[in-house]
This record gives structure tokens, C-alpha cells and sequence, in this order.
């Protein structure tokens, strides 16, 4: 839908003359959160692929282990919503910069804990209830990270560079994945088992100094424009989540929609093909992180080509290419994964990964701000990113891990039929893809709307 030339003309008289100082600075301690947030995102992948099952979840079945410990890794997704509408409500109340400092402390105090908690040999049921209850924060605290550094973002930014500029802080995804994988990497690097070593402690430790960074350079944000007019008129909501599902429904199922393909492409990829390639097809070491650094470097380059793109070609075109392009490519990568060869295994994960998922993940971060109306825009970017986070990305790697225990028992109970589980798995990636590629075609065009507008673009 074409947006009216007054529409515009009003959101440039605000946006366009802005400080660049401050924009760079906005982007900068909004990419730190991002980073803190998917360093802890696939800090706790590799863990539960490699790590937590033997430590916290001790069992005679290397499945019920890998069952467990991913069960753990979706209910930190399962409270994500909870943080959304708590925390996007506020972020609509109190401003987005006060909302932005609480996630970011809440995530890294979580994950630093982490790092110093006892083991089930130490004391028993206690070590998984506190690993539990930790993973919880984290849950929490990122439910509405994500959300308010793409608002922030969008609603700072230049009308005609929107794009770009909300893809940055989304840079930090893949700096604190990559962060994450090299450590690991070095840690595995000449180690047979991590678990009976203190080692697997230090990456979340490290947490407390991402952390420290971030909160200070937030403390030091501007509010966005967007939330001081609203202030300055008088209109803030006292939002509350059946408001804005009555006014945001169908943006809200559009941003959940868009969110299939690239929230459970991100899970399926950086998780559950880990544990599949080191636990199933048999590559030992540290071959997962090593797949990581590799694709969350490309992938950065990725999210600002993707970025740049929406803001000339708009963002239903860019979002529909990388789209079809996982759709296309989900077979033939989950059978590469199967062969177990080294190189060919580390190219389809970097440009499935890499290109496919996070090449909407680019196209993302200006495009669900701009769904929405300037009263309920963080809220409702919250529940859409969240509870798509529950149903696509959370549950993704259990689905995997049921997937390849039932091919196993299918085929007769020989854990060797277990590779076979590419195909399920294939499909499984393929139906989130298609879900997101429908809405992708019937989703508005929000390219260059007022944001100060309190309508959803329709």
C-alpha cells in the first residue's frame, strides 16, 4: 500500500535532521544487547547440544540427556512472551531507553550465574532447578530486547535508511554468535570432555563484561523521537495486552507469520544441527563452532545487505527472496549435513544460516516497527517476535531431538538409523519456511510510513 506524500513529508520533518553522533551511539549500545543476547542464545545452543545433559540431567540414555537439557533450552523461550508483554508494556509507558537498561541487566546477570552454579554431582536435584530458574531470567529479560532495540532503531532513523539503520543493532546477533562459537572453540580445541573440566564455566562468566559495557552506553542513550512526542502530547497508553490485541491483531499475526522461517531457521541451524552433526553424524570436536564463526561472519555481512536492500526495494520483496531461498535449499543442506564431510558441512550451514535465515533476520528489523501503530509498537512488536519465538524457534530443537529419537524406533531401534532423521527434520524447516513465505506475499508494504501515525499499516 502506497503511504500518502503528507505521511511522509511529516515523519521527515522529524527523523531526517538527526544527530548522527547520537544515531552511531544508539546503534552501538543497542548492538551490544543484541550481542549479550545471542551470545547467551548460542552459548546455551552449544551447551545443551554438548554440555548440560551429562552435567545437570545424568541418565543412562544419551537421548533423555539431549531431551532434557534442549527441554530446558525451549522453556527459556516458553517465558520470552511473558518478559514481551511485561516489559513492552512498560516500554510503552515509561519509554523505551528505561526498558532497554532492565533487559540488557536482567539477560547478563542470568547468564553470568550461570557460570558458577553446582553440578548434579555436586548437589543433586538443585543444580537443574537453579539452571531452571536462571534460564528463566534469561527468558525473561530477552523476550523484550530484540523488540525495543528494533524500535528504538526504526523510530531514529532517517525515513529512507530505516532499513539500514535498524540492521545494525541486529549486527550484534552475529558478533555475540560468533564470540560465543570461538570460545567454544578454543575450549574444545584438544579437550575429550569439557564436562569433567571447569573450562565450560568461563564462557558464561565472560557475560558480566558484555554486560557491563552495554549498560553503561545505554545509560547514556537518547530517548526516540517517536515515544517523546507521544509524551509530549499526552498519548502514552496504559498499555495493556488486551488493548493491543484489539487494536494490533492482524499486525501482530503477520509479525508471528514472518517470524516462522527465521526464528526456527536460527534454532534448527545453530542447535539442533550442531547436535545432530556431533551427536548422530558422528563429526567430533569443535566442528560446530567452528560452522558458527563462519556463518555468523557472513551472516553480518548478510543482515546489512538485507537491510540496505528493504530500504530500495522495500521490505515485502526482501523478505519474500531469502524466504523462498530457505524454502528452497532446506532438502538439499539437511542431506549434505547427513554425509558427515567436513567442508561440505561448514558451506551449508553458512549459506543456510548465514544468507537464508539471517537475510530475513536483516529484513526484519525495520519492517515490524513499521507494522505497527506509535501507541502499541513495542508491545506489539514484543508478542509477535515472542510468541513466534515460543512456536518456532523454542520448540525447534525438541522437535529435532523427538524427530530423531522416532526415526530411530521407526527403523528398528538401531541408533545408527538415527542420520535418516534429515528428511523429518527437512520437512519440518521446509513447513516454518512456507508458513512465513504466504504471509510474506500477503503482508502491506510499510516502506517510508509516518511512524508518528498511532494506525497499523494496512
Amino acid at each position: 500500500m502506497a503511504i500518502a506524500p503528507s505521511n511522509v513529508a511529516s515523519q521527515n520533518a522529524t527523523t531526517d535532521d538527526v544527530d548522527t553522533h547520537h544515531l552511531t551511539r544508539s546503534a552501538w549500545a543497542l548492538s551490544l544487547g543484541s550481542a549479550l543476547e545471542y551470545y547467551d542464545f548460542a552459548l546455551y545452543s552449544l551447551a545443551s547440544a554438548l554440555i548440560f545433559g551429562p552435567l545437570f540431567f545424568p541418565s543412562s540414555s544419551v537421548a533423555m540427556q539431549l531431551i532434557l537439557s534442549f527441554g530446558t533450552y525451549f522453556l527459556g523461550f516458553a517465558v520470552r512472551p511473558i518478559g514481551g508483554v511485561v516489559f513492552g508494556a512498560l516500554g510503552d509507558r515509561i519509554g523505551r531507553k528505561a526498558v532497554l537498561t532492565i533487559t540488557v541487566l536482567l539477560m547478563g546477570v542470568s547468564s553470568t550465574l550461570i557460570g558458577f552454579l553446582p553440578t548434579f554431582q555436586s548437589v543433586g536435584y538443585l543444580a537443574p532447578i537453579l539452571l531452571v530458574l536462571l534460564r528463566i531470567g534469561q527468558g525473561l529479560g530477552a523476550g523484550a530486547e530484540q523488540a525495543g532495540a528494533a524500535v528504538m532503531m526504526t523510530e531514529s532513523a532517517p525515513t529512507n535508511r530505516r532499513g539500514f539503520f535498524a540492521a545494525l543493532p541486529f549486527v550484534g546477533v552475529q558478533g555475540g554468535t560468533i564470540v560465543a562459537a570461538l570460545v567454544y572453540f578454543a575450549m574444545l580445541y584438544g579437550v575429550d570432555d569439557i564436562t569433567a573440566t571447569w573450562l565450560w564455566r568461563i564462557p558464561f562468566i565472560f557475560s558480566a563484561a558484555i554486560v557491563g559495557v552495554a549498560l553503561y552506553m545505554r545509560l547514556h542513550m537518547k530517548e526516540s523521537p517517536t515515544f517523546e512526542k507521544l509524551s509530549a502530547e499526552n498519548k502514552k497508553p496504559q498499555s495493556t495486552l488486551k488493548e493491543s490485541l484489539a487494536c494490533s491483531k492482524k499486525s501482530i499475526l503477520t509479525g508471528i507469520g514472518l517470524r516462522m522461517a527465521e526464528n526456527g531457521g536460527s534454532s534448527i541451524y545453530q542447535a539442533l544441527a550442531i547436535s545432530y552433526i556431533a551427536g548422530v553424524v558422528g563429526l567430533k570436536g569443535p566442528v560446530g563452532a567452528l560452522t558458527l564463526v563462519v556463518a555468523g561472519t557472513v551472516g553480518a555481512i548478510t543482515v546489512l545487505v538485507a537491510g540496505k536492500a528493504s530500504d530500495v526495494y522495500g521490505r515485502r520483496a526482501v523478505y519474500r527472496f531469502f524466504a523462498i531461498f530457505q524454502l528452497v535449499i532446506a532438502f538439499p543442506v539437511w542431506w549434505v549435513l547427513s554425509q558427515g564431510e567436513l567442508i561440505s558441512t561448514l558451506i551449508a550451514i553458512t549459506i543456510a544460516l548465514g544468507i537464508g535465515t539471517w537475510g530475513m533476520f536483516g529484513a526484519q528489523g525495520a519492517l515490524l516497527p513499521e507494522l505497527f501503530g506509535s501507541r502499541y509498537r513495542y508491545l506489539g512488536v514484543s508478542i509477535a517476535r515472542e510468541i513466534s519465538a515460543v512456536i518456532a524457534g523454542g520448540i525447534a530443537p525438541l522437535v529435532g531431538a523427538l524427530l530423531m529419537g522416532a526415526t530411530e524406533w521407526v527403523l528398528g531401534g538401531d541408533p545408527a538409523t538415527r542420520v535418516y532423521a534429515w528428511i523429518p527434520i527437512a520437512a519440518y524447516l521446509s513447513l516454518l519456511t512456507l508458513i512465513t513465505a504466504v504471509t510474506a506475499w500477503r503482508m502491506p508494504e510499510s516502506l517510508n510510513r509516518d511512524l508518528h501515525s498511532e494506525a497499523d499499516a494496512h
